[in-house]
């Protein structure tokens, strides 16, 4: 299983989703897609942002948000501008499922209201909606990944300067 796992539900815009792909396989996450999407997985919009990664992806398919969760067993980190509490303040454990909404409503207040000791918010000034999908997921992978200490992952580069 692996150390991160990302689930975007009901997805809406191609590109978020290539450009989420890709920072999955980048880090090695396995991406989680849940019904209804917004747009087919072979579209040539999001094959284009994910580049030459799919490949590397380890990806999963739900029916809904209930077929994800009766098939998965967390811990999970629901990321929402409802939360109350900032993505900081987690615990990230090995295997943890980072959750997403779409792009253009978030999570539902049923999902939010299941798992309230789950839900996690990015600091914004007052009055800001949201920041863009793939940022937000970026964010918080990289978060999740610092607090396990970017095991597996390459942390130095060829230079030392």
């Amino acid at each position: 299983m692996p150390n991160l796992n990302i689930v975007l539900i009901e997805p809406q815009i191609p590109q978020n989703t290539g450009n989420i792909a890709r920072t999955c396989a980048a880090v090695g996450a396995a991406l989680h897609l849940v019904r209804p999407m917004g747009f087919e997985i072979d579209a040539k919009k999001v094959r284009r942002a994910g580049l030459d990664y799919w490949h590397l992806l380890d990806i999963s398919y739900y029916d809904s948000a209930d077929d994800f969760f009766s098939r998965t067993n967390g811990p999970y980190v629901l990321f929402t501008s409802k939360a109350g509490r900032v993505h900081t303040r987690h615990d990230y454990p090995p295997g943890v499922f980072l959750v997403f909404g779409r792009e253009d409503a978030g999570l539902s207040e049923d999902l939010l209201r299941k798992h309230p000791n789950s839900l996690a918010r990015l600091p914004m000034v007052a009055g800001a909606r949201c920041l863009n999908l793939s940022n937000t997921v970026a964010i918080g992978t990289y978060e999740a990944l610092r607090a396990m200490g970017f095991a597996g992952l390459q942390t130095k580069g060829p230079l030392e300067i």
